[in-house]
């Protein structure tokens, strides 16, 4: 029932389609956030002060999303999850830790085009961004020893930058104030920051200077 309304409510007028989000599947709408023409269906929704889903997006089998203040996700990006804890027969069952989440942080945002696997938590910090077009982010993967799916977090410090076309794999992280390159491979953890990263798969290639604009800015990106 409620995956109808929520499915019916698309085009209503944001004003009235809020009221109907918050009284049928109780989701935690600040007056000033917004929700465009998008299908946004996890178990659970907080969308702080500013905050925005634009257009044309797909989010469904989520526990969570958590958007604080200011934080966006652009147009056309599939966000998709597996709740937890998982049923018996189910993948995941050894996972009982496993939260299927997408965090945002304040400022934080996802661009266009980008497929975000949220079979487990991803977390952007604060001022951070998935940037460009056709980023995936696979939180879950083949275990080829154990012969089982598993899964990992994936989390992007604050003030991180990932360029376009990136893979980030189950287990990775990008520091905070760090950039991970064009078309760059992330299948492990990184602890140094202002540091660019980029390579398949990648590593750190040069130091970037604590004064970068992007590193020191107080607002967000628009998407």
């Amino acid at each position: 029932m409620k995956r109808i309304v929520a499915i019916l409510s698309v085009l209503l007028p944001w004003t009235l389609r809020r009221h109907v989000l918050r009284m049928v599947l109780g989701y935690e709408l600040h007056p000033t956030s917004y929700i465009g023409l998008s299908l946004v269906l996890p178990k659970r929704l907080v969308m702080g002060p500013g905050s925005r889903i634009s257009h044309l997006n797909v989010c469904k089998g989520l526990d969570l999303i958590d958007m604080a203040e200011n934080a966006a996700i652009g147009r056309l990006n599939w966000i998709s999850g597996f709740p937890a804890p998982s049923k018996p027969g189910q993948h995941f069952q050894q996972e009982t830790e496993r939260r299927s989440e997408l965090i945002i942080g304040a400022n934080a945002g996802i661009t266009n085009r980008h497929l975000i696997d949220c079979t487990n938590t991803v977390t952007l910090g604060p001022f951070s961004n998935v940037g460009g077009f056709r980023c995936q982010l696979m939180t879950h993967s083949v275990e080829i020893v154990e012969g089982r799916q598993g899964s990992a977090p994936i989390t992007l410090g604050a003030y991180s930058l990932v360029g376009t076309a990136c893979v980030l794999l189950g287990g990775a992280s990008l520091p905070e104030y760090s950039v991970l390159s064009a078309s760059s491979l992330l299948n492990k953890r990184f602890d140094e920051p202002y540091m660019l990263y980029g390579g398949v798969p990648a590593k750190p290639i040069k130091s970037i200077p604590k004064e970068a604009g992007y590193f020191t800015r107080q607002t967000g990106f628009i998407v």
